[in-house]
């Protein structure tokens, strides 16, 4: 978020799977940094959360019919961060909305991971690398080893944060090795609600 995001004050970011542990940390960030929030998450329980729990100011329920228009109508001034976890339909959302100079740092596509073959309809990448382009936007993938230099400031400052009270998270517990492969199952199909974990035994 802070190396590929870069936020600053009064910017807009948009944040997908935004109940979810990678998603949530990275919009409350966004907030201590200055920046109005948008988390999109699947469901009234999980945006509840996100808007009245973490602090963001706008979530959207991905499953709704008009995401676009909402999504539209909760960034007016476009949209200067879009941190991609899942792809889809969300990102075609996102897409149009996007300012010039955008970042988008991409974290995961998990709406593509059990894809067999190319998506249906148009071939969009062109209508997205003229973007990159035009817009002059920064689109970066990582994994998180990329930054493993910088543990040690990220476990002093979100440390500190969640002493200060100023960072939240939740854990979604699955009990028994046994239930591993469910759990992960439902983790690709949006079932786990924060941080999924299995725990081996007591």
């Amino acid at each position: 978020m802070l190396n590929i995001g870069r936020p600053k004050q009064g910017e807009t970011l948009v944040v997908a799977a935004a109940s979810g542990l990678v998603g949530s940390l990275v919009g409350q960030i966004g907030k201590l940094h200055g920046c109005r929030v948008v988390g999109v998450a699947g469901g009234a329980e999980k945006c509840r959360y996100v808007r009245e729990e973490l602090g963001f100011d706008v979530a959207l329920d991905h499953h709704a019919a008009d995401l676009a228009e909402q999504l539209r109508s909760a960034c007016p001034d476009g949209i200067d961060i879009y941190f991609e976890n899942v792809g889809g339909h969300v990102w075609n959302a996102v897409f149009p909305l996007l300012n010039d100079f955008a970042r988008i740092p991409l974290c995961g596509l998990v709406a593509h991971y059990s894809d067999v073959g190319p998506p249906a309809g148009p071939d969009r990448l062109v209508a997205f690398m003229r973007a990159v382009l035009t817009k002059r936007w920064t689109v970066q993938g990582f994994i998180v080893s990329d930054f493993g230099a910088q543990i040690d400031d990220f476990r002093r400052d979100v440390s500190a944060w969640l002493q200060a009270g100023k960072v939240k998270y939740r854990e979604d517990i699955v009990e028994g090795l046994a239930n591993a492969p469910m759990a992960f199952i439902g983790l690709l199909k949006g079932r786990n609600f924060g941080k999924l974990l299995v725990r081996v035994s007591q």
